[in-house]
């Protein structure tokens, strides 16, 4: 595997954003979701607290992870495969890689929020390490809100989920 993780850069937001968009389609298609929330533009990504990890694949970038900085606490923001480079372990090098820059900058766990039964989501994590938690922070407890707000419960239960470092 010629797979290498590395730090994103502002002239990796185009394909971040186009490999979110891949990986949602395949999410909304699971789920059946006739509406969604529309893909994050990369460079406010980029922009904002945290980091972002890109994974490449021969020189290809086929990945990314954002963890955000959140109430002083590590939040997977968001984790995502393009399609076409799935279930070849780059998902889990990159929640490995983020637990690992995560731990560096002084955290003590990572949280999540996600689908509870999408096998590549809640049942994934749990292969990593993460656990069922109950949200503490006023930025968790912000996240179930917007959630509701935005409809993602009607397309299945929502779990936020924590690992220790």
């Amino acid at each position: 595997m010629s797979a290498a993780i590395r730090h994103a850069v502002a002239e990796d937001a185009e394909i971040i954003q186009r490999i979110e968009t891949e990986a949602d389609a395949l999410l909304i298609a699971s789920l059946g979701a006739p509406a969604w929330p529309p893909t994050d533009d990369g460079l406010e990504r980029l922009s904002g607290g945290g980091f972002v990890l890109i994974l490449e694949d021969g020189g290809t970038p086929v990945g990314f992870v954002h963890v955000m900085d959140a109430d002083g606490h590590a939040h997977l923001e968001q984790l995502s495969v393009s399609p076409s480079s799935g279930r070849q372990g780059y998902g889990r090098r990159l929640v490995e890689a983020a637990l690992d820059e995560a731990r560096e900058r002084g955290y003590t766990r990572v949280s999540l929020r996600t689908f509870a039964e999408v096998p590549w989501n809640a049942p994934f994590y749990a292969s990593c390490g993460f656990l069922e938690s109950i949200p503490e922070t006023p930025f968790q407890r912000g996240l179930v809100d917007a959630e509701a707000s935005s409809g993602l419960d009607r397309y299945g239960r929502r779990v936020q989920m924590t690992v220790e470092l």
